[in-house]
């Protein structure tokens, strides 16, 4: 571990915002780190919703980062065939301690070549989709294998960051995050994944989503049919 511990966030059009403010609080309460939002340059980002995003660092002046991390949301399906940013994602995984993600950011890592023989996680939307670059779909809200840490869908990234933590330092400084921000979630309602939301809401969310699901698999197979 480099001192101080290196983290890089890929910050990017659409993206969820969630995806990354989640491990973003996290990262930034560990003693010690200093957490990079990267982007192609310094311009500022639209998210998937009102909030703009401004990069802290570009591409080029990246330091090699101990962590490095993929949000999802929209706009990774524009990620998938962008080579520009699949080639600095893998020339940072070369010399990474880990490679992550959170929810569609798990199909940009497989894009980059970088979830062939690795168990990942993704949002349950794009599950069937990490089979295309070779990698092993896992439902679950947190995904390890080897150094590949990769999380479930949107609000899973909090989740994903605190067991990061724990093993970027240790369990004790993940815990004493996790008092800090609070995080004790009880939801009003069972419905946060498929598995256990009522079968009318899940029926609204499949329809809603298909569209985009659909855009998203043309690119993944576009991505799929360079890497594998």
């Amino acid at each position: 571990m480099s001192s101080p511990l290196q983290i890089g966030l890929l910050v990017f059009p659409r993206v969820t915002q969630l995806d990354f403010t989640g491990p973003l609080q996290v990262f930034s309460s560990v003693p010690g780190a200093t957490v990079h939002l990267i982007w192609k340059t310094l311009a500022p980002v639209p998210s998937d919703s009102v909030l703009m995003l401004t990069p802290t660092i570009t591409f080029a002046d990246c330091p090699q980062l101990d962590v490095i991390c993929i949000p999802g949301g929209f706009g990774t399906d524009a990620l998938l065939n962008d080579e520009e940013t699949l080639d600095f994602v893998r020339k940072q995984a070369s010399g990474a301690q880990f490679v992550t993600s959170v929810c569609t950011g798990s199909l940009v890592l497989g894009a980059a070549g970088l979830l062939k023989g690795y168990n990942a996680a993704t949002h349950w939307s794009a599950m069937e989709m990490l089979a295309l670059f070779g990698a092993t779909p896992t439902k679950t809200r947190v995904c390890i294998d080897r150094n590949r840490v990769t999380g479930g869908g949107v609000t899973a990234g909090i989740d994903f960051a605190l067991k990061l933590v724990s093993l970027l330092v240790d369990r004790t400084t993940a815990e004493a995050v996790q008092l800090r921000l609070e995080y004790n979630p009880a939801p009003p309602f069972n419905a946060g994944s498929p598995d256990t939301a009522p079968a009318e809401v899940l029926a609204l969310m499949k329809e809603r989503v298909a569209p985009s699901q659909a855009r998203r698999l043309e690119a993944a197979k576009r991505a799929a049919e360079r890497v594998m």
